[in-house]
């Protein structure tokens, strides 16, 4: 199953704790496997090359047998009371903690992004995990003041009932969590399609909670997973009307036929899309701390994160030295094997991606931008896969046409600005709208980029990149990027139903705005 190269970062080990096979079954309904019989998937590191192992993807009878069981066990599920789910969820956190390791290892391994990188990305499962736990005694609504005497007026929450979560490879397993520890304490019931780039660490994880699950006699259906192409689940799971919200994160090309579908059965969509994030550097910029912003956003998982910084607005006064300390700080990046300590930026997910990013490149030269750094593949020891490239950083006038896509890779561009407004002109003239950054120690630009006249996107940081959000803030973006919010703040309301309530203790009937009625 594994190679010399993948042997010697015991990989073998790693996929024995975790449970998983030369052959996995690719459905489950939280404690048990389903005999998959769909097509046979194998995943493959882009670190190496090497096959990991192989999921026996589900079908469409295998959804079918899962969407019964899920709607059954929700009946059961939405009537525990919301502390006790919690304590669950806690179970849960404490089990990827025990497992964080291994855990990290995999999503490493399978995605390409860092073992620190994926390391963190377990952290955000646990941490959300806890914040979880304490929303589960906060589902809290608000009391109003009627306008009938003796009347009591007040605003509760229920549960939706199946909520379909729709993960990119990008984020193996934490995006999934951002989702399913909210709805779960929320009192709903989960399917998780995740992406077929990354497979092992869906299948990795639901062994995991099996075991928490099982512990605590929680019914069969309330956290479920297949794995399955789109020909067997795709816009049959979108078009259910068994499943009132579906969580997508993705491409903004898969999100509006993901809304579209939705949207026709008037279901709920939960849009988690394209980025196309900037940094504006003013002349009253600490540098050294937004070159290391900036390092970060752009080559840190080469380029794959919805929130990687893709512009950097320059003013033209500081312009000629940042670029000078950029284009020398990219020339120290360590590109190698995800797993190797040393390594800053690891692979692209597949070939596919690195031909995207050549061909953005060209792009790039077409329309009059040059490239100041980087854009090659990676050839020679260590980089058989074909998936590496060397970040790149290409000059542009102002946003050209490229600049207004969204390239999934390590592409950087830079621009001058003269003035605040042009700067934040620039940065909004973009169709997405997910995270943004201002460097400066002007409390006077710092604040304008914060306020009404400001950045448009659903995230916007002061001296400090566009990456790492915490979970504790809502996460998601406007525009091209969805509209969605996802883990933290109040974004737990998207999981449940509103009902408002109005109780009669009086022997009157009052109508309301005084209306007469009397028969």
């Amino acid at each position: 199953m594994t190679t010399m190269t993948s042997a010697a970062f015991d990989i073998d080990s790693v996929l024995e704790q975790l449970n998983i096979r030369d052959k996995n079954p690719g459905a489950c309904t939280g404690t048990v496997w389903l005999k998959t019989s769909g097509e046979t998937l194998d995943s493959y590191s882009p670190a190496d090359g090497q096959k990991i192992a192989s999921v026996i993807q589900g079908t469409v009878e295998d959804y079918e047998k899962i969407i019964v069981t899920a709607k059954a066990a929700f009946l059961q599920w939405r009537m525990m009371p919301a502390p006790k789910r919690g304590e669950i969820v806690r179970q849960m956190g404490d089990a990827l903690r025990q497992y964080k390791e291994p855990l990290g290892k995999l999503v490493s391994y399978e995605m390409g992004k860092i073992y620190q990188e994926g390391l963190g990305e377990v952290q955000e499962m646990i941490d959300i995990c806890d914040f979880a736990v304490g929303l589960s005694r906060q589902l809290y609504g608000l009391t109003m003041h009627s306008e009938r005497p003796h009347h009591r007026m007040y605003e509760q929450w229920h549960p939706l009932g199946i909520v379909g979560v729709i993960s990119a490879f990008n984020f193996p397993v934490a995006v999934w969590s951002w989702n399913a520890m909210l709805a779960l304490v929320c009192g709903d019931v989960v399917l998780w399609k995740p992406s077929s780039k990354v497979p092992l660490c869906a299948v990795a994880v639901h062994q995991i909670m099996a075991e928490v699950l099982k512990k605590n006699n929680v019914p069969e259906g309330v956290l479920n997973l297949i794995v399955a192409s789109s020909k067997q689940v795709g816009d049959n799971f979108l078009g259910d009307h068994r499943v009132p919200l579906i969580s997508a994160t993705g491409s903004t090309r898969m999100g509006k036929r993901v809304g579209k579908i939705v949207g026709e059965r008037l279901g709920r969509s939960l849009l988690e899309l394209g980025g196309n994030n900037a940094i504006i550097i003013s002349q009253l910029a600490d540098l050294n701390m937004a070159l290391r912003a900036v390092l970060f956003g752009a080559v840190g998982t080469a380029g794959q994160r919805c929130t990687s910084t893709r512009r950097l607005i320059i003013h033209e006064s500081v312009y000629d030295d940042f670029k000078n300390r950029l284009i020398k700080a990219y020339q120290s990046i360590r590109i190698g094997h995800p797993l190797h300590a040393d390594t800053l930026v690891g692979p692209l997910i597949d070939k596919n991606a690195v031909h995207d990013f050549q061909k953005a490149i060209e792009r790039v030269k077409k329309e009059g931008g040059t490239i100041v750094y980087g854009g090659e593949t990676m050839e020679g020891k260590g980089y058989e896969s074909g998936c590496y490239v060397k970040p790149c950083i290409a000059e542009v006038e102002k946003n050209l046409p490229i600049v207004c896509d969204e390239t999934f890779a390590p592409l950087l561009y830079i621009m001058k600005y003269q003035t605040i407004e042009e700067a934040i002109a620039l940065q909004n003239d973009v169709p997405q709208g997910l995270s943004s950054s201002i460097f400066s120690q002007n409390m006077l630009e710092t604040e304008k980029f914060l306020s009404h006249e400001g950045s448009d996107c659903g995230i916007a940081n002061v001296n400090i990149g566009t990456s790492g959000a915490e979970i504790g803030g809502a996460f998601g973006g406007e525009k091209e990027t969805g509209g969605g919010r996802e883990s933290g703040s109040d974004s737990w309301k998207f999981y449940m139903r509103r009902q408002t309530n109005t109780i009669n203790y009086s022997t009157e009937l009052p109508l309301a705005q005084g209306i007469k009625f009397d028969v």
